[in-house]
């Protein structure tokens, strides 16, 4: 059955073409499997909770009649600004307008949240963008360009927020540099989520076509609540297809872990704990809450346009399993870089079990995909990434974390990384093992080869299930290197970071190739350490234990000084540079579907 749904009806609709329901809430509260939620252009401005799931046989469609012509949006329009002092203007909200969630009382903050926590889930847009959040109403005047943003010229459009307990009104003011918010499109996010079930298993839903914008999202951290602003929490089989999804506090699209009281941003809250070990907890915890196959995960995130969020444009601890993330457009995440943490980049999955990533273009990320924890049946295939780094103008965010195309994390493996395009200045970072990439160019370093893990013991499982099979140290290697084309960049200095508790620096290499792996055992070295002809020496076989993993390299070439693992026999070097083209172009990059919005770098090799 078609239901619809139209902002422009009266009231007391009944669903039907004739009288259609004014808000999409109302119809997901009247939508049962197999009926289709046809939406008319407009904005709706309101919290959509599916009250119903569908089934695997007869899904519940959600879908924009024009495409992105109906907006679900977390935000209110203001027009009762008030000039205050120099460009700044002022209006009181009443926090009844917020219900018992006001972003402008809470803060970002949480689990692996390494920045000073001094920004709220609250925002000012100002004509789609979001403003700048100062610290002082001084600030606020001011108005000056925040060193760390990679849009400097944006960041002195301010905000600023406190609260009148007497009269229990919040207060905004805003820097709009010279415009007339009353005349321009201002608005402030007030609901935490878009379209978002409030409750978990609701499965089998298809959101189609809408535009998707400014909430308030919380911190999302990988033993916490993870909501966003679209999302299926803790369910099977949703379709988010066609959309575009921006201006996300935090996140966009969330696929991730359930609520858990008694493991909720736990260290945050009660230090007893590391919070590596609250990951573990979340784990196990999780085959309580129903972690399998046949329950969560299995969802399709497809073509999608996702921007200008400032934690992470698709995030998802152990809920996305088993899905695919295809043909989206993934691009500037964290530019604000008002916030810093484990938790940012472009795709953030923990415990991506048999996640295919493929075809996607992500670029001026502050991470382009970062597979954390369990990157187990990972595929991660025909990506094309580039500029996933901090502009030489911006200053380092104390508690940011650094770039790269692809960081992939204390997992076991296996990992297959093929055919994808890496043209950031580092490609990829390895704090992992069990890791193939086939078929890649990659014009980036490698960087954190065996190190940056720790003792931490992390866990693996049956093969294509979430049932956990056992936990171990990450010892790196067990890697391979085949057929792929390595290309150095210059200058190639390494870069230097120093620690946010002034107690030293991290050092990145910034050469390409696979000479990082050159103390690594080939496998004829590695299984030379056991003797199977006799009983084994436990004793003596401690080191082997907790040693190196092998790693196979065969047939990659290196050009311009890129550099080979010493073990590759079969390795192609050229000294000479190859063509190099910053062009705008995706003609050159044909076989890479791209937004037609997005901008691209051409390679001629």
């Amino acid at each position: 059955m078609n239901i619809y749904v139209n902002g422009a009806a009266g009231r007391d609709g009944n669903g039907s073409e004739q009288m259609p329901f004014k808000t999409i809430g109302e119809a997901a509260r009247a939508a049962r499997p197999g009926d289709v939620v046809l939406v008319a252009p407009g904005i709706y401005r309101e919290y959509v909770d599916p009250v119903c799931a569908g089934t695997e046989d007869a899904r519940i469609e959600y879908r924009s009649v024009e495409p992105l012509g109906a907006v679900i949006t977390g935000a209110e329009r203001i027009r009762s600004w008030k000039p205050f002092r120099d460009n700044v203007w002022v209006c009181r909200i009443p926090n009844s307008l917020f219900g018992n969630y006001n972003p402008y009382t809470t803060m970002v903050y949480g689990d692996w949240y390494f920045a000073k926590a001094d920004k709220h889930t609250g925002c000012v847009y100002l004509n789609d963008r979001a403003m700048y959040e100062a610290q002082s109403i001084e600030q606020c005047i001011a108005g000056e360009v925040y060193e760390c943003s990679w849009v400097p010229e944006e960041s002195v459009y301010k905000w600023y927020c406190e609260q009148d307990e007497e009269k229990d009104e919040t207060v905004l003011y805003g820097n709009f540099q010279g415009k007339d918010p009353n005349a321009e499109n201002v608005e402030i996010n007030v609901r935490r989520e878009c379209f978002f079930p409030s409750k978990t298993g609701v499965s089998y839903i298809t959101v189609s076509g809408f535009t998707i914008c400014k909430a308030a999202t919380t911190w999302a951290p990988p033993a916490a609540f993870q909501d966003a602003m679209i999302g299926p929490h803790w369910s099977k089989g949703w379709i988010i297809e066609d959309c575009e999804i921006y201006g996300s506090k935090c996140s966009g699209i969330g696929l991730g872990k359930y609520y858990d009281p008694d493991n909720d941003h736990y260290f945050t809250y009660k230090y007893v704990k590391s919070p590596t070990q609250m990951e573990r907890d979340a784990v196990c915890r999780g085959q309580y809450h129903g972690w399998l196959k046949e329950k969560v995960g299995s969802h399709i995130i497809r073509r999608n346009n996702i921007h200008h969020c400032e934690q992470g444009g698709i995030i998802g601890r152990m809920g996305g399993v088993f899905s695919i993330i295809e043909d989206n457009h993934i691009h500037h995440i964290n530019n604000m870089m008002e916030q810093g943490g484990a938790e940012i980049a472009g795709i953030k999955m923990h415990a991506a079990i048999d996640v295919v990533m493929r075809r996607n273009h992500i670029h001026h990320c502050t991470m382009g995909i970062w597979c954390d924890w369990e990157a187990q049946g990972t595929r991660i295939t025909q990506n094309f990434l580039h500029d996933n780094q901090r502009p030489a103008f911006a200053k380092v965010l104390k508690g940011g974390m650094m770039s790269q195309d692809l960081f992939v994390e204390v997992g076991h493996g296996p990992t297959l990384i093929d055919n994808n395009i890496l043209l950031s200045d580092a490609s990829l970072r390895f704090a992992t093992e069990g890791v193939a990439m086939v078929h890649n160019l990659i014009c980036g370093a490698l960087t954190c080869v065996g190190g940056g893990t720790g003792l931490r013991y992390t866990p693996y499982h049956i093969p294509h299930r979430t049932e956990v099979m056992g936990f171990m140290t990450i010892l790196h290697g067990d890697d391979r290197f085949y057929n792929n084309i390595f290309v150095q960049k210059w200058p190639a200095e390494d870069i230097v970071t120093p620690h946010d508790s002034d107690d030293g620096a991290d050092v990145e290499n910034r050469h390409a190739g696979t000479f990082m792996f050159d103390e690594y055992p080939t496998y004829e070295e590695w299984i030379a350490q056991f003797d199977f002809t006799k009983p084994a020496d436990m004793k003596k076989l401690e080191p082997a234990h907790e040693g190196h993993l092998p790693v196979w390299t065969e047939g990659n070439v290196y050009l311009s000084g890129a550099m080979a693992c010493k073990n590759e026999r079969t390795a192609l070097s050229r000294t000479e540079k190859p063509g190099w083209s910053s062009k705008r172009k995706t003609e050159s990059i044909s076989s890479i579907p791209m937004s037609t919005n997005s901008s691209e770098t051409s390679v001629t090799a």
